[in-house]
């Protein structure tokens, strides 16, 4: 490998993976000559000898470089560096690595899944060098990393004025008027017009945070169509073959969504070993990468309820006891059913109602809007403690294309925010509250019937005890505080007093007159 000629890239990529290779690649589709360094030679060898020959646009192409130091040299000043590499201590090493051959005004471009706590730590210790530092969520894995993704930078603004010619053109790009992903890009030859789905978040460690809150919502995206399938599989005794059919009809209606589409298609799939449907050969053990627990542990700081990604996320810790839950089968039974009979209808009949799959489709949509309004109501109550000033529709309009939770369903959440712009509830704009209103009924059905029949839905009847308690204007928490006040003089406030007035019972004596307490 050749030590590449100084200044002569536009931008640099540490990190040559999957998701580092095709970024790199994207970014040389429109134009912009990137260097590449990886510290496993294998991987720039790799991109090298695969698009030797790729066409890129006059100016874009791929320049690989041996070692670090001719990787910062080849650089044009300031200099933009992309790190797509293992978050955590890899990062911090990287960051190590590159910062001593760096210059004032030099920009550091974190696009990996780093906790946004770690980026504030990190752009602080850069900016106390002279340096500029992005924290960026990239959403859309390997495909939307090489034909377009979502992009969430956070930092300083200048710092964003510096990698914005570059972002806005690699991201996936939907139509202005309907929100809908632009698509057909293929290599060196991307997507044009329509409007890229990046854009300014915030200052500090923003972008992170809002990619963080985009994969607790995906984390509970997928555990909703699990359920569904799971409903659809026990329940309903629906056949693989008629399932993958289901979703796909869904999939051109209000549910159209990337997750939809790729459910119909593993449905369909089969197993190229036993020719049995592929998804009866996968093993039900989940695993999960920390994020979905990291935006719990944010709402839990923040006093926020997000019940539906907090279950989403329980799940897949239930699905690991793989071999306790085999264990427990053999001792804990479930209900004893004759058939379907005595299980009521959403419109009040017994046994298998033919219109059971619209409930489902029903209680899945309504779910899937209160996942989303919990997601953003941490992100609102995050940017009032933070002050970040985020544009909560636009994070909207971004996720509409490239992200791996990208759906129609997200052009009407832009509607929403267009409407008001400070919504404090998704479940408060009058599409989603009339939606809700009207398909409450099948949504209460399915998680019923799941009740009586032994197959469990967290994340469905979570969604709709979190719709039934934010409606509900008066919760038994009194009794609660009461409660604390008898053990622990925690005090309590009065319906006929004002709020924030807060009053203490001598539980020894209730007789004696109640003190109020400053």
């Amino acid at each position: 490998m050749d030590t590449p000629k100084p200044n002569s890239a536009q931008v640099g990529m540490v990190g040559l993976g999957v998701m580092g290779r095709n970024l790199s690649l994207n970014i040389a589709d429109h134009g912009f000559r990137i260097a590449g360094y990886d510290r496993d030679t294998a991987a720039t060898d790799k991109i090298t000898s695969e698009h030797a020959a790729t066409a890129f646009p006059i100016g874009g192409g791929f320049i690989p470089a041996p070692d670090v130091k001719s990787f910062v040299a080849s650089i044009q000043r300031p200099r933009r560096i992309v790190l797509l590499v293992t978050a955590g201590r890899v990062t911090d090493a990287a960051i190590d690595g590159l910062t001593p051959l760096l210059e004032p005004g030099d920009c550091i471009i974190d696009g990996g899944n780093s906790e946004w706590e770690d980026t504030e730590r990190r752009e602080a210790a850069a900016v106390a060098k002279g340096l500029l530092y992005v924290g960026s969520g990239v959403s859309g894995g390997e495909e939307g990393a090489r034909f377009g993704p979502s992009l969430m930078p956070g930092g300083k603004r200048e710092a964003w004025d510096l990698i914005k010619p570059i972002w806005l053109a690699i991201a996936a790009r939907v139509d202005e008027r309907t929100g809908k992903p632009l698509t057909g890009a293929r290599p060196g030859h991307p997507v044009s017009g329509g409007v890229p789905c990046a854009a300014y978040i915030g200052p500090g460690g923003s972008g992170h945070y809002v990619k963080m809150v985009h994969n607790g919502i995906e984390y509970s995206d997928m555990q909703l169509i699990c359920e569904a399938y799971h409903f659809m599989r026990d329940v309903l005794a629906m056949s693989t073959g008629d399932m993958a059919a289901t979703f796909a009809n869904w999939n051109t209606g209000e549910l159209d969504s990337f997750l939809i589409e790729i459910t119909a298609d593993i449905l369909r799939q089969k197993d190229p070993v036993t020719g049995r449907p592929f998804v009866d050969v996968v093993l039900d053990a989940a695993g999960q990468k920390g994020t979905g627990k990291w935006t719990i542990n944010s709402a839990l700081d923040l006093g926020q309820p997000a019940a539906t990604m907090a279950e989403a996320v329980f799940a897949r810790n239930m699905s690991a006891l793989k071999e306790e839950r085999q264990a427990a089968a053999k001792v804990l039974s479930g209900p004893h059913l004759a058939g379907n009979a005595h299980v009521a209808g959403p419109q009040g009949g017994g046994g298998h109602n033919p219109n059971w799959v619209d409930c489902v489709r029903d209680a899945l949509y309504c779910s899937k809007i209160c996942s989303y309004a919990q997601g953003f109501a941490l992100m609102a109550a995050q940017d009032r403690a933070r002050s970040w000033g985020l544009s909560l529709g636009e994070v909207a309009s971004i996720f509409r294309g490239g992200c791996i939770i990208r759906a129609r369903f997200l052009q009407k959440i832009t509607e929403a925010f267009e409407r008001r712009t400070d919504l404090p509830n998704l479940l408060l704009d009058p599409y989603f509250a009339g939606t809700t209103s009207d398909r409450q009924q099948n949504w209460r059905a399915v998680v019923a019937r799941a009740a009586v029949q032994g197959v469990p839905v967290p994340a469905f009847g979570s969604a709709l005890a979190y719709f039934d308690s934010y409606r509900s204007p008066r919760l038994p928490a009194n009794l609660l505080q009461a409660q604390r006040d008898y053990f622990g003089s925690h005090t309590y406030e009065r319906t006929d007093q004002p709020r924030g007035k807060f009053f203490h019972v001598d539980w020894p004596d209730p007789k004696r007159p109640q003190s109020a307490v400053n």
